[in-house]
């Protein structure tokens, strides 16, 4: 019996253990709020333009956008006092978000859909960009497979 406590005990301490990926889930991690960032990215930014362009029941798109407030991903700024209406920006949070939304829109391209992919391109020179990971300390670009974590370590510069 102490031996199955133990398991349990080693259980418990990994559940307890921080996640990101689980923390990013709980503000982002349904449909309604990935498409409301989408759409921040795109420069969409009233209540009703979001209700619009997303087909939206309003007590949803309510309550999506109050959490991702609340959460600090945008930002709600009042642009008209009679009657009061709102915007949203993204702050600096959400705009950090922008490499995630690219990386799953790609994924989407390349395994989802028949359909040409997106071209994303530099809006100064034109020239497609490329999603890539890069070790600033070797400058060298790689694969996900030469990815390893590493627990409590912070980047070193």
């Amino acid at each position: 019996m102490a031996k199955f406590d133990e398991r349990d005990d080693r259980e418990a301490n990994q559940d307890d253990r921080a996640c990101s990926i689980q923390d990013s889930l709980d503000i982002l991690g349904d449909r309604w709020t990935i498409l409301i960032m989408r759409d921040a990215f795109r420069g969409v930014r009233r209540f009703d333009d979001f209700r619009r362009d997303l087909d939206i029941a309003r007590p949803v798109l309510t309550e999506r956008l109050k959490r991702l407030v609340v959460a600090g991903v945008l930002d709600r700024r009042l642009y008209c006092e009679r009657p009061p209406r709102y915007e949203y920006r993204l702050t600096p949070m959400g705009a950090a978000l922008s490499p995630t939304l690219v990386a799953l829109m790609r994924w989407g391209d390349e395994w989802l859909t028949d359909e040409p992919p997106t071209v994303l391109v530099h809006e100064t020179c034109g020239e497609p960009l490329d999603q890539a990971f890069v070790c600033w300390h070797c400058d060298e670009t790689f694969t996900q497979s030469a990815i390893a974590s590493r627990p409590g370590l912070t980047p070193t510069t």
